[in-house]
């Protein structure tokens, strides 16, 4: 009987599976209409919504076509720059505008390169920080994680979206968000690090927000820092420099390391200096992480983000860090 109920369950999981998957195809997505209520699981609307939030700036951090913390962040902070009221909720009005940022489609079809299946793969990487001093690179483990983050998805909605494919062989056809975001901004006045909303604005001198990105800040062990900073460089592929003094929870050696370079570092894919001694803005090998959980007392962005900002900034650009005042996930109105 237990047998039995346990055939029927996974039955039902795939049925369902596969329903929420057929909900993904192209069509699905790029002609998705706006739908009041609560989307529940994955939806088409909110995927088209991410995607548009995502080029606009308004970083809804890994898209996954779910309503999660950062997604109301990224539209929370949206309707602020564009004088709607700020609750974070996906309202006609605030899709009607959003919508009108990008005539282009949300999903369209890739084809994978040469490039993208050859690596160099780093198929294992040991959790503790001394064990992956020891590896020659810290890569993506395969191509279907490198094509995630290069379209700043999760890995199980780009499963969703290419049901059956192997991620593997040259001139495979994939369905992938345009996440395209053209040119940096200009005129930017400064970068505004939010410990309180946990989030990085880039502001204009009038003070409006040109880009948002959902940000994890600081910790219990190393706090982030307050007042102002400046930006000192850009540095990417960066290496990682561990030192004893940080006394960091799990590593026990008392010497200092380095790890070496490459997307799956501790400080990811680029590291943007700050005047502060020790402290950055940088990348992450967990962008699935960012906003939900604390960093070791830097500034912690998915690593499209964190290239996106290298890209705005320049040596000097003023960094201010906003106390917490304001509850996790909220932004001041």
């Amino acid at each position: 009987m237990t047998r039995l109920l346990l055939v029927v369950a996974a039955a039902l999981a795939l049925a369902c599976g596969g329903t929420e998957a057929a909900k993904l195809d192209l069509a699905a997505v790029n002609q998705a209409q706006f739908s009041a209520g609560e989307a529940k699981g994955v939806s088409p609307t909110i995927l088209k919504a991410q995607v548009l939030l995502d080029r606009a700036r308004f970083s809804p951090g890994l898209i996954d076509g779910r309503v999660s913390e950062n997604f109301t962040k990224a539209v929370r902070a949206f309707q602020a720059a564009n004088g709607f009221p700020s609750d974070g909720k996906l309202t006609r009005e605030t899709w009607d505008k959003l919508m009108a940022t990008s005539a282009s489609p949300a999903l369209v079809i890739y084809e994978m390169t040469r490039k993208d299946v050859r690596g160099p793969f780093t198929k294992h990487i040991p959790a503790r920080l001394e064990r992956m001093a020891r590896l020659p690179r810290l890569g993506y483990h395969n191509a279907m994680e490198k094509l995630a983050e290069r379209f700043h998805v999760s890995e199980q909605l780009l499963r969703q979206l290419n049901p059956g494919t192997r991620f593997k062989k040259v001139g495979t056809k994939l369905l992938v968000p345009d996440v395209g975001r053209g040119d940096p901004p200009t005129a930017v006045a400064g970068v505004e690090v939010d410990k309180g909303a946990r989030v990085v604005r880039v502001l204009d001198p009038s003070g409006k927000a040109l880009a948002v990105y959902p940000a994890s800040i600081g910790s219990d062990e190393k706090p982030a820092p307050s007042g102002q900073s400046e930006i000192k460089r850009v540095v990417h592929n960066p290496t990682y420099h561990y030192d004893p003094d940080f006394a960091f929870k799990g590593v026990k050696t008392k010497r200092p390391f380095t790890i070496a370079a490459g997307p799956n570092n501790p400080v990811g894919s680029v590291w943007i200096d700050l005047s502060i001694e020790s402290y950055g803005i940088h990348g992450t090998p967990e962008p699935g992480k960012i906003g939900t959980t604390f960093s070791h007392g830097c500034i912690r962005l998915t690593n499209w983000d964190a290239e996106d900002l290298a890209a705005i900034v320049e040596k000097g650009t003023k960094v201010t860090f906003k106390s917490e005042t304001a509850k996790a996930g909220e932004q001041p109105q």
